[in-house]
């Protein structure tokens, strides 16, 4: 994959990383007939799954497509990458129990003229107990999601995209996700490990498709930190590659340092270091995305 051609304003902070400003690419990517709607989710921790939706999030908009992230996982590292405060503003949990519409609460993200945010406010953390004897507790977020994008849509504002970042487990915020996405991203670090967590998500989307959201379908699946040179990560992307052949995007994101870096500036890697390995495949799986925008595919396999 070749590297993107991209123009930028840059702007200098003294001692700290540059701060770079408007971003495009010189080819814009295709937009949707409709918002795509996706959870970005894996049952196991530490996979990239925050690192993937923000990245690739940002390098959509830098495609000139809208888009807006909603940081569902009480750690808030989907703000931190965005260099959002989490204490200023309201959240997504002022959403799921104050009614507060998303609209009050999504905040742009600096440096994207087309990407929002809605963060993860330090409340979040109770909000799966406080949801518990909530009326339709499953379907609060797709709410007041539907309710916002109608009247985007309805103002000549559409988003093209919305990505979900849910945390690493199986409790009513992942289940409020899944109850308001079309589609589920799922990214897999390449071990073993992962692998047993894809067949355990599969099992809880089976579930959900049957009582919950029946038009939800796993449509993506990224390789996370590869390293080619392993025999593991071989493996494992060729085994994922013999179930899933449609849905996986046979990118693989690299291990690389800048990925990692960039949140400790407030910053995803497509802003931090858009030349470095890791930006460079995150762009090439972001058009991918775009390119790929017809109808999700339905669930048909399992890892064996």
């Amino acid at each position: 994959m070749r590297a993107e051609d991209v123009s930028r304003e840059t702007t200098e902070t003294a001692g700290a990383k540059p701060v770079i400003g408007v971003r495009r690419l010189k080819e814009p990517m295709v937009a949707p007939l409709k918002t795509r709607i996706f959870t970005v989710a894996n049952q196991k921790g530490g996979v990239g799954k925050t690192t993937s939706a923000v990245n690739i999030a940002a390098a959509l908009s830098m495609g000139g497509l809208k888009v807006l992230v909603i940081d569902l996982d009480p750690q808030g590292n989907a703000s931190t990458a965005f260099g959002i405060d989490r204490t200023l503003n309201g959240g997504i949990y002022d959403v799921l129990i104050n009614d507060t519409p998303i609209a009050d609460v999504a905040v742009k993200v600096a440096g994207f003229p087309h990407l929002e945010a809605v963060a993860a406010n330090s409340d979040l953390a109770g909000a799966e107990i406080q949801l518990v004897p909530t009326v339709a507790r499953e379907f609060r977020l797709q709410s007041a999601l539907q309710t916002f994008l109608t009247a985007k849509q309805n103002a000549g504002q559409r988003f093209d995209y919305v990505f979900i970042d849910c945390p690493p487990s199986l409790g009513l915020l992942t289940i409020n996700a899944l109850a308001a996405a079309d589609e589920v991203l799922v990214p897999i670090q390449c071990e073993y490990y992962s692998l047993e967590g894809l067949s355990l998500l599969i099992q809880t989307l089976t579930e959900v498709q049957k009582r919950l959201n029946p038009k939800i379908s796993l449509s993506t699946i990224i390789l996370t930190m590869f390293d080619g040179r392993t025999r593991l990560a071989n493996d494992v992307a060729e085994n994922v590659k013999k179930h899933f052949p449609s849905e996986l995007i046979n990118i693989p994101i690299p291990r690389a340092v800048r990925v990692s870096e960039a949140p400790s500036y407030g910053q995803t890697v497509m802003t931090y270091d858009a030349s470095s390995p890791g930006a460079i495949a995150y762009m090439s799986v972001a058009r991918e995305i775009a390119n790929r925008g017809g109808a999700p595919i339905n669930l048909k396999n399992e890892i064996a």
